[in-house]
């Protein structure tokens, strides 16, 4: 008798710390950007909470892979940028699911014009340098065939950028992304360049996780791409009410803004084969993809 005791004790404790695993909390680490939109829009509309997934919203790329990095989140959502970094600095991580394309998403803003930065002498340069800002400046320089030594990289977080303003005795260039452009574009900055007019880089926003969270929690990690897919569809067929629900993570900006910054990237949770094939060399395995 006491071994029939001991045995269905022993079993309910098995089933209790099942049922807490499943139960365990998954963290996503994210940062203001509307082809994150979805994210922000689930969590608004309970789908995550359903799947206990919680969002850590940081106000920058780099920082939402550094709460990554320290192991305060089971996923992150990415540019191809924080991806290699977090690969390289030893992390098993792959990207499972694709939210979007920049197309005009990400820019240059400055106070002068192109002509007047090729004429300039030193340009101070902000920028998230940990983050794919680097990689847009980048790409910005050499599209335009300007001298990078005469550029001062300055480091500073999105937030950070707010507070600048366009002198007129100092040469400015601002890598930036929406929703962060709008406040500084209404001090007086103006887009140069942007994702939609360069096009030898191509951004990639995605969802990433290791292998180990795939292999353990597969089913729930397809829940959330049903999830983000329900969520995009929902954003396209009723933009007003999507709008009232994203607007306090992407710095409450205006409807007529928000629908503008909608227009600047290119929706790739249904990735076309060209798409897939394209940035396959840019390790992003289409097995991987949920």
């Amino acid at each position: 008798m006491k071994n029939i005791v001991l045995f269905t004790f022993i079993f309910l404790l098995f089933l209790t710390g099942c049922s807490q695993e499943k139960k365990r909390t998954l963290n996503i680490s994210t940062n203001s950007w509307i082809g994150y939109a979805p994210l922000f829009y689930a969590k608004e509309k309970g789908y995550l909470s359903k799947l206990h997934i919680n969002l850590i919203t940081n106000v920058s790329l780099a920082e939402a892979a550094d709460i990554y990095d320290v192991g305060k989140a089971d996923m992150v959502t990415t540019t191809q940028h924080e991806y290699y970094s977090l690969k390289e600095s030893g992390h098993n991580i792959v990207p499972i699911i694709l939210f979007d394309r920049s197309k005009g998403g990400d820019m240059i803003l400055s106070n002068r014009t192109i002509q007047e930065l090729k004429n300039s002498k030193k340009i101070y340069a902000y920028l998230e340098i940990d983050s794919i800002n680097t990689e847009v400046l980048e790409d910005f320089i050499k599209h335009y065939h300007l001298d990078k030594k005469r550029f001062n990289f300055i480091n500073q977080d999105q937030a950070q950028m707010q507070d600048l303003k366009p002198l007129k005795n100092k040469d400015i260039v601002v890598v930036t992304y929406v929703p962060y452009n709008i406040a500084l574009e209404k001090k007086g900055f103006h887009e140069i360049a942007s994702t939609r007019n360069m096009d030898a880089i191509i951004v990639i926003d995605s969802l990433c996780t290791n292998t180990e969270l795939i292999k353990h929690d597969k089913k729930r990690l397809k829940a959330l791409k049903h999830i983000i897919d329900k969520s995009i569809n929902a954003i396209q067929k009723d933009k007003k009410a999507a709008y009232k629900l994203v607007k306090p993570y992407l710095g409450n900006i205006s409807y007529k803004e928000y629908l503008h910054s909608l227009q600047l990237i290119q929706w790739i949770n249904k990735p076309s084969q060209k798409l897939l094939k394209r940035i396959e060399p840019m390790q992003y395995n289409k097995k991987d993809l949920i």
